[in-house]
């Protein structure tokens, strides 16, 4: 594989196109994030196990009881801590992705890099001067006001999608999900190790926040000073309607921004179905597809830290890093799967594939009562990612260069509501059942999962049908 496959160049790279490529930001943000993701958890853990053990001073309790009340006050604390972080961008991340359409396509990523330096920097603060947890809350929101992880990532994919071709779109997002995972995956190794404290108990957590601000400063400063927008490499359409047979979809229908009415022709050819039907229809179980597999991913994810700190796995900083680790090995495995699949299996295909994978994984999972079990289950997980990386290409191979920014925003901020509901819902799920069946949460995902194949298989349908039409009209 060479670098003309992912890229959209061929031969020896100029300085100019290098310079286009968003791989350093999403690296240099997805190990600030990986940190702070770890450094948060560890942080609220001694935070609250310090108030714990302050109230039992007088009248020590069973060590059973004192592991629930500091897992139900971390929980509760991440309800918030979701709810200010999942609703606050809706505030300003779609003027963003329209700003960045209608002027500039960086907008969008360096408004949002600046907010999420301020929120690692308020997490360093809080390790430095011992400030409440709280404090998090507002960085949180200042994270949010500037776009948060939705402004950034519809960006991310925007300038990914402009940069390639639709026939190597799949592996060109996928690639940047593998760029973001071995950040993560180089962030989480080390996280544990450089949470121990520098001099004494107080500096608990000092390197790693501090790290994690100095990684998000330089995607900051290199989105501001270094990166360059790559110019479209799409083909234009043609004027007769093409099958493609990657996506699924009918190739005329590609106009989704509703100020551009679809001005391609169709004559001569049966597949006009109604205009822009087709595209719409798909687009919308696409997104149906989505939301219902993020639940599933979101629920686990917001889940498993907790699950891993109390009995029976009761993990340590160093093995909740490791854990965080093999988790971004997902991106790796997961790239691997669509750079194999991509050559015989059509994106609906490997979307299923992914959602199987995962629902496996989760189902496992519920039952994990060793850290040896807890990898088995991790491993099931391999193509887990491959759902919405495909879904977000299909996606762009059925809109306008021009509306990239709106859609992705509108589709990144679908994710982020609904990981704000499954968040909180999911939190509550589990201090309800962690006493009575842990792996409650899990068993749910799994069913989550294997119900969002439902719509990818409409679309699959619908997908047979147009080409099984395409051939008889041919005929």
């Amino acid at each position: 594989m060479g670098p003309e496959t992912i890229y959209p160049c061929r031969g020896p790279l100029p300085r100019l196109q290098v310079r286009t490529w968003i791989e350093p930001v999403v690296a240099s943000t997805q190990v600030a994030g990986s940190l702070y993701d770890a450094g948060l958890l560890l942080v609220v853990k001694a935070s609250f196990g310090a108030g714990a053990s302050s109230n039992h001073s007088a009248s020590p309790s069973p060590r059973g009881t004192q592991e629930d009340q500091q897992q139900k006050a971390i929980s509760n604390f991440y309800i918030i801590y979701s709810l200010v972080t999942g609703l606050t961008p809706l505030l300003s991340a779609y003027g963003l992705g329209w700003l960045s359409d209608r002027y500039h396509r960086k907008i969008s990523i360096c408004v949002a890099l600046l907010g999420i330096l301020l929120c690692r920097l308020g997490l360093l603060f809080k390790v430095l001067w011992d400030w409440p947890v709280e404090v998090l809350y507002g960085a949180a929101a200042l994270n949010g006001l500037c776009g948060g992880f939705s402004a950034y990532w519809s960006g991310v994919i925007a300038l990914g999608s402009l940069g390639s071709s639709e026939g190597h779109r799949s592996l060109r997002l996928i690639f940047i999900d593998l760029i973001m995972g071995l950040g993560g995956f180089c962030g989480s190794m080390v996280s544990g190790h450089l949470f121990q404290p520098a001099s004494g108990q107080s500096g608990k957590g000092l390197v790693l926040t501090a790290c994690s601000v100095s990684c998000a400063a330089f995607a900051l400063l290199y989105s501001l000073l270094v990166l360059k927008v790559p110019e479209s490499v799409a083909k234009p359409s043609k004027a007769l309607p093409e099958v493609d047979t990657v996506s699924g979809t009918v190739g005329t229908y590609r106009t989704l921004d509703p100020d551009q009415p679809d001005k391609q022709s169709v004559v001569g050819h049966p597949l006009s179905l109604g205009k822009g039907k087709p595209q719409k229809s798909i687009i919308a179980l696409l997104f149906v597809g989505a939301i219902i597999y993020d639940l599933a991913v979101v629920g686990t994810v917001d889940v498993m830290p907790l699950f891993v700190l109390r009995e029976p796995l009761s993990w340590n900083q160093v093995q909740v890093g490791y854990g965080m680790a093999a988790g971004y090995i997902i991106f790796i495995t997961s790239f691997l799967g669509v750079l194999v699949f991509s050559r015989c299996f059509q994106d609906t295909t490997m979307i299923m594939i992914g959602m199987v994978s995962f629902g496996t994984g989760a189902l496992l999972l519920a039952f994990v009562k060793e850290t040896y079990m807890f990898y088995i289950a991790r491993a099931v997980m391999l193509f887990a990612l491959i759902p919405v990386a495909t879904i977000r290409s299909a996606m762009s191979k059925l809109i306008k260069d021009s509306s990239y920014g709106k859609v992705f925003v509108i589709l990144q901020l679908s994710l982020t509501l609904t990981f704000v509901v499954t968040s909180a819902m999911y939190n509550e799920i589990y201090q309800l059942t962690m006493e009575k069946f842990v792996g409650t949460c899990f068993a749910l995902s799994s069913f989550l999962s294997f119900l969002a194949i439902v719509p990818i298989g409409i679309v699959a349908y619908k997908q047979a049908s147009w080409l099984k039409y395409a051939d008889i009209t041919e005929k």
